[in-house]
């Protein structure tokens, strides 16, 4: 009887190998590489939402707002240009007038670029199935995965393309993202034990390091004056208040006060 436990006992050893150290570690670290991964791909949906909330936003602001800051600064060029000729010796009405020119054709080229954006009235409002196909996506495409440069800058590419899909919330063009990915991955073979080792450690640095990076740009986006805007827009709102309209509003009594000066000066220069 003791004989046949012993035997058993034997048996047994020789089914189940002994794990080596460096495998355990291996498993050691794909775990914590997996609980990384995981918060990656939350951190980037996270980033990509807050982006895409401040992208309708300012898409928003430029059709109510940037359009009456346009015709705000012609009007005010228009003005600084009969000041330099009533006062043609003073260099800083011309170039105060060339000043407000440029600024309303940048404005005014911001808000044809929204007006001809059908999704600028829209509401960025993703729904959880999109979220979750957005975080299996990027664990499997992110560029702080990758082991080599060329892949690198694959993943970036995808990466780019998977975060203008999802401002867009277009769901195809996300699930097309994956199929590139999985078009063109090859998995690596007959790996090493020890290559496996290093290319752990290297991914969890470059994904550590990539998680701080979110954080300071959620701090910038989130210290900028367009998200601050948004926060009041929409305090405003929960009163009942449109404060875009009414910023549109200040700026037209503005405008209409210039327009007064305009030909005021013009009729004295004539």
């Amino acid at each position: 009887m003791e004989s046949s436990i012993i035997s058993q006992q034997t048996l047994s050893s020789a089914v189940i190998p002994a794990v080596s150290p460096e495998e355990a570690e291996l498993k050691l670290k794909r775990r914590h590489l997996a609980k990384l991964e995981q918060d990656l791909a939350e951190n980037e949906l996270e980033l990509s939402t807050l982006k895409g909330e401040l992208h309708l936003f300012e898409r928003r602001y430029h059709l109510v707002v940037g359009a009456k800051y346009t015709e705000l600064d012609e009007v005010k060029a228009q003005i600084l240009e009969l000041a330099s000729r009533l006062y043609p010796r003073s260099d800083e009405f011309r170039a105060g007038a060339e000043s407000a020119r440029e600024r309303a054709q940048g404005s005014a080229k911001a808000t044809e670029d929204c007006e001809s954006d059908s999704s600028a009235n829209e509401v960025f409002k993703p729904s959880e199935d999109l979220k979750k196909l957005f975080r299996e996506v990027a664990k499997k495409i992110h560029p702080d995965l990758a082991s080599v440069e060329k892949e690198k800058k694959h993943r970036h590419e995808l990466m780019a393309k998977l975060n203008q899909a999802y401002d867009r919330l277009d769901e195809e063009a996300i699930r097309e993202v994956l199929l590139e990915w999985e078009a063109g991955h090859q998995p690596e073979k007959n790996v090493t034990l020890g290559t496996q080792l290093v290319k752990i450690v290297r991914q969890v640095a470059q994904v550590k390091k990539r998680l701080d990076r979110i954080e300071e740009e959620r701090v910038e986006i989130e210290n900028s004056g367009m998200y601050q805007l948004m926060k009041k827009y929409a305090s405003a709102e929960k009163t009942g208040s449109d404060l875009l309209e009414e910023m549109a509003t200040s700026v037209d009594e503005k405008i209409d006060s210039i327009k007064s000066k305009v030909r005021d000066l013009a009729g004295e220069f004539d």
